[in-house]
Formats: structure tokens, C-alpha cells, sequence
């Protein structure tokens, strides 16, 4: 079992860029693939942003070019790089781990993000 802490949500100013982190803690980092995913308002949970253990990434079409995904398997961290942030991009964002064998789920708290001039 693993457990997830997100940080470094906030406001930002559209075109602005935030960082989000997340920590995880409890069991083999590296036999999870890490993701984030974000919930607006109204909406369903959607994916954001996927890494695999390998470092293989991929990306929802509407954050390509301008998010980028990272893991430190050395520290146990997942990252979540924003640049050009829009106002649609406004929503909670949850870190996901999914085992490699299993694939069972594990969330994250929920960190706010809310892009908005």
C-alpha cells in the first residue's frame, strides 16, 4: 500500500505556471506508475499526465507542450510541471499510483488549482 501527498497547488494568473508535487510513502515507489489527474467542477475525473517506472510518459492532448511529468524514483516524488496555464486548466488535481501487477489505485488528497486574472 502506498500513500500519496500532493502540494504546490494555488492561484495563478493565466499564462502563469505552478508546480505541483507529490510524495509517496509506504511501499516500492518504483512498481507504480504515477499520474495526475484533475476533477473541475460538473466534471469527470480526467487524466492529465502519466509516467511509468521506466520514465515513459504520455500526456491528455489538451496539456501537450505545456505540462510536463517527472519522477525522482530516488526520492519517492512525482512532479507535475505548468506552464501556460489557462483558465480551463482550473480544477482539483489528484497524484494517482497504479501497481504495475495489481492495478490497483491509490489517490492522492487533491490539491486546488485555479488559474483565473
Amino acid at each position: 500500500q502506498v500513500q500519496l501527498v500532493e502540494s504546490g497547488g494555488g492561484l495563478v494568473q493565466p499564462g502563469g505556471s505552478l508546480r505541483l508535487s507529490c510524495a509517496a510513502s509506504g511501499s516500492i515507489f518504483s512498481i507504480y506508475t504515477m499520474a495526475w489527474y484533475r476533477q473541475a467542477p460538473g466534471k469527470q475525473r480526467e487524466l492529465v499526465a502519466a509516467v511509468t517506472s521506466g520514465g515513459s510518459t504520455n500526456y491528455a492532448d489538451s496539456v501537450k507542450g505545456r505540462f510536463t511529468i517527472s519522477r525522482d524514483n530516488a526520492k519517492n516524488t512525482v512532479n507535475l510541471q505548468m506552464n501556460s496555464l489557462k483558465p480551463e486548466d482550473t480544477a482539483v488535481y489528484y497524484c494517482n499510483a497504479r501497481h504495475v501487477w495489481t492495478q490497483k489505485d491509490y489517490w492522492g488528497q487533491g490539491t486546488q488549482v485555479t488559474v483565473s486574472s
